[in-house]
């Protein structure tokens, strides 16, 4: 499947059917070797089209269920992310729960990119991550972590337009005043946005990167 960003008069028209009835379809011969898909919940499509008219580029992920509790539901692959008038590119994701990237797009252009633009004069172009989807566990204890259904991100870092490359891991104590203080600005934005933001000030597991998840929660450290 190609990568698309839908246009708005689609998306408007889809938006507007979404939550009127399907109309009865007949059920395909016993001679027809093409399957057919199920049909998606009504909040992915709600969230899909959310996600849409914030101009995320990316492309919808079939459901996968992997065992052991683990699992990519509703998920999409993001591409890139359009802000106010650059787009931001994306490294090291893999499926994710629309219900994560919808905040993350918004996150990205109003709490990073802008923040960016403000306090360090250059627009971000790329965003780093360690991944999205991870069939393991919370460390240190055996409840699974919220990677294990796609629906948390680990942020590393990000690059600038005018080259400058900016990382938890050594900028977060390490960079300057004003760096410095844009981590904290991203850090504080996230956890407006995510159930859980978890970043250095946590632990020393987050020292290199920002915990992001979409859990419903209102832990932020």
């Amino acid at each position: 499947m190609r990568k698309y960003l839908i246009a708005l008069p689609l998306l408007a028209l889809v938006s507007g059917c979404i939550d009127r009835p399907a109309p009865q379809k007949r059920q395909p011969s016993r001679s027809s070797s093409r399957p057919v898909a199920p049909p998606q919940r009504a909040d992915v499509r709600q969230c899909l089209a959310k996600l849409s008219a914030q101009q995320a580029v990316f492309t919808p992920v079939e459901d996968r269920y992997y065992g052991s509790a683990c699992s990519a539901v509703g998920s999409v692959k993001l591409a890139a992310l359009n802000t106010d008038n650059a787009t931001v590119s994306l490294s090291g994701l893999g499926p994710v729960t629309c219900a994560m990237a919808a905040p993350f797009a918004a996150w990205a252009r109003y709490g990073v990119d802008r923040a960016a633009l403000q306090i360090l004069g250059s627009r971000v172009v790329k965003i780093e991550t360690f991944g999205s989807y991870s069939c393991r566990n919370v460390a240190g204890t055996n409840r699974r972590s919220g990677h294990a259904s796609a629906n948390a991100i680990d942020v590393s870092g990000f690059v600038l337009g005018d080259g400058r490359r900016i990382t938890v891991l050594e900028d977060w104590n390490g960079g300057t005043p004003e760096e410095r203080r844009f981590l904290r600005t991203v850090h504080d934005s996230a956890c407006k946005r995510f159930g859980t933001t978890l970043g250095p000030g946590y632990n020393a597991a987050h020292a290199n990167h920002l915990h992001l998840e979409a859990d419903g929660a209102d832990f932020c450290r």
